[in-house]
């Protein structure tokens, strides 16, 4: 049961700096420069502001997705062989679900804006895709 410790520290790490991150955003932190602006946005969809015409439902949906692909991960058993990357990954999409319920929204704070125009995103955003990315990776490297 030591990789559920591992997963439950990763989990909690990564969902109060998450949280931490965006409390300076929330108490008016703002930064530009000429490629990069760091200032609070309240995205009610997800990735470019997709299926926010799901309002207040959107929240219900993406809880119910996270608890499936947690009830999944255990069932699997794959928790014991990756805990530091699931629990990046579960700590991640807790720190934007928490957004969801309490603020009606994932609050975003980084948009870069030099030779294109990117989506605004945040940590946890990140931290699911540096997540996701590691463990797509070591699935094909086995084979």
């Amino acid at each position: 049961m030591r990789f559920m410790f591992a997963f439950i520290l990763m989990v909690a790490g990564v969902f109060f700096i998450d949280r931490a991150i965006k409390d300076l955003f929330l108490q008016g932190f703002y930064w530009e420069s000429r490629c990069i602006t760091l200032g609070y946005v309240l995205n009610k969809g997800v990735a470019f502001s997709m299926f926010a015409f799901l309002g207040t439902s959107l929240k219900w949906i993406l809880l119910v997705l996270v608890i499936g692909a947690f009830i999944y991960v255990w069932h699997e058993r794959m928790l014991q062989f990756h805990p530091l990357l699931f629990g990046i990954l579960f700590g991640a999409a807790l720190g934007n679900l928490y957004d969801r319920f309490v603020y009606g929204g994932v609050i975003d704070y980084v948009y870069w804006h030099c030779w294109f125009d990117f989506a605004i995103f945040n940590f946890a955003d990140v931290m699911i895709d540096v997540a996701v990315g590691l463990l797509i990776y070591l699935h094909f490297r086995k084979k």
